[in-house]
């Protein structure tokens, strides 16, 4: 049977670019691209970080029962939704899979695949860290958005509260203030999976 390694961390705490050096280390994991209704950013690409769909889209999903979880976030340009669906990439009896998401999601994703079959991967940074990094990023942005990145930043401090990570399950923390040991530390719990 083969596992879910599922990425979480509060924003600009490194888990994206994690994310993309796991998947070319690790290359027998599939990826799982989620979707959101969300605008494209600068440098992203249709498929690879997200689907992006718009509204109309999500409704077919949802009516023809494909949605495994959403979530939605009133941000300062409006409501943003991200959500994961049954559309056929994942297959638990052939393959293991690499994921990206929030602590929510990933509840989610476990109550649908079950708790056997989900590795949370748990990546913290220093919160003064986190936010000089999310500063930096928004800087680069042809039209930064301050406003979400705080709202964002003060969000993740009560989704991803001790409480929440203790009633998940999730004991395991991975330090990213060094990349490559991060890394190291991550790959090895994926090898020992057995993949």
């Amino acid at each position: 049977m083969g596992k879910i390694y599922y990425m979480m961390g509060k924003s600009s705490s490194g888990k994206d670019t994690l994310y993309q050096e796991i998947a070319r280390r690790c290359p027998k994991l599939r990826r799982v691209v989620s979707y959101t209704t969300r605008a494209i950013r600068q440098g992203e690409q249709d498929g690879v970080e997200y689907h992006f769909v718009d509204e109309d889209r999500l409704s077919e999903l949802e009516q023809a029962g494909k949605v495994i979880e959403l979530r939605a976030y009133n941000t300062v340009h409006g409501i943003w939704k991200y959500f994961t669906v049954d559309d056929g990439q994942i297959d638990l009896q052939r393959e293991d899979y690499l994921m990206i998401g929030t602590l929510e999601s990933y509840e989610k994703m476990r109550n649908y695949y079950g708790a056997d079959n989900l590795v949370p991967i748990y990546i913290e940074v220093e919160d003064g860290e986190r936010l000089l990094r999310a500063i930096n990023r928004e800087r680069k942005q042809a039209q930064p958005k301050y406003r979400e990145m705080c709202r964002r930043f003060l969000a993740d401090e009560k989704d991803f509260c001790e409480e929440n990570l203790v009633r998940l399950g999730i004991d395991k923390r991975y330090e990213n203030t060094d990349m490559e040991t991060c890394l190291g530390k991550i790959i090895e719990v994926i090898y020992n999976g057995k993949l």
